[in-house]
């Protein structure tokens, strides 16, 4: 396979194009095969990649993920099987992503985060996503609002539909998606870094919160607000959408779990707490 792919792939338009922030990074682990198929099915559900893109040749892949070249070709072939990747042979062959959505049961997260831990994390998403929307306000381009834009529209027709569980990891995907796009829309490299690491380690969380009644529209209607309170650049508005958005999840994860969110909180963060407790008292 790899040496029926040209190398100067990796400059192919469809791939320079998007640019997949970053490169895939080395594999550090003992089970480097488990790795190599996570790294090229997060970059798919992240939206890194999509439906159509070509990958760098097998041996810039290998390179990058400094793994073998069986090693990666075992990782590419049970991603194939899977309906996620095509490899193509011949003058213009190579390895495309083939599906938008990656089967839940093939990934399972490495982190195996503990529902303690998740508490945490939600925590420290309330502590730092407004900020990053705000960033955004001040950054983010015309691009970057037509990609939220689309990842909303992607999730109505979703949501529209006769059988709305079966593209329930779609939904989810595109959850993600919007909020990785509005993290791009700040222009900083490290947020989005750090903003991919938070919303992977609640992925326990945004699977229970999508279970529940009337979450899809109302995930809709939010995305929608927080697009708009975005591009408004107006912070205060930002910041009540915002307290709003992490509500719902925090509020279903409580209720779920029986787990409550509740720390003594720093003065500075006083009118925060104040703000949700008036806002979870009215929903």
């Amino acid at each position: 396979m790899g040496e029926g792919v040209n190398t100067s792939l990796l400059t192919n338009e469809a791939y320079s194009r998007r640019g997949l922030g970053r490169a895939f990074e080395p594999v550090t682990t003992r089970r480097t095969f488990e790795e190599a198929v996570e790294q090229i099915a997060e970059k798919i559900k992240a939206g890194d990649l999509h439906t159509g893109d070509r990958l760098p040749s097998e041996r810039e892949l290998a390179a990058q993920m400094r793994i073998s070249r069986p090693t990666l070709r075992e990782a590419i072939k049970t991603l194939s099987e899977a309906g996620v990747l095509e490899v193509r042979r011949g003058q213009a062959g190579g390895i495309f992503v083939a599906a938008e959505v990656v089967p839940r049961e093939l990934v399972r997260s490495r982190q195996e985060i503990r529902f303690s831990e998740v508490a945490g994390v939600l925590e420290a998403r309330r502590l730092i996503e407004p900020r990053v929307a705000q960033l955004a306000a001040v950054h983010a381009s015309d691009d970057d609002f037509a990609a939220m834009a689309a990842t909303i529209e992607r999730q109505r027709e979703l949501a529209s539909s006769d059988d709305f569980l079966a593209h329930e990891d779609l939904f989810l995907q595109l959850e993600l998606k919007f909020h990785l796009s509005m993290a791009r829309g700040t222009r900083n490299s490290t947020i989005v870094v750090f903003m991919r690491q938070l919303l992977r380690a609640l992925e326990i969380a945004r699977d229970m919160a999508m279970h529940a009644p009337l979450v899809p529209d109302w995930t809709i209607d939010i995305h929608e607000r927080t697009l708009a309170s975005v591009k408004s650049a107006d912070f205060q508005l930002i910041d009540e959408v915002m307290d709003e958005h992490l509500a719902q999840m925090e509020q279903i994860w409580e209720r779920e779990t029986g787990r409550g969110l509740v720390r003594p909180l720093p003065d500075f963060l006083q009118p925060v707490a104040e703000r949700s407790r008036a806002l979870r008292t009215d929903l």
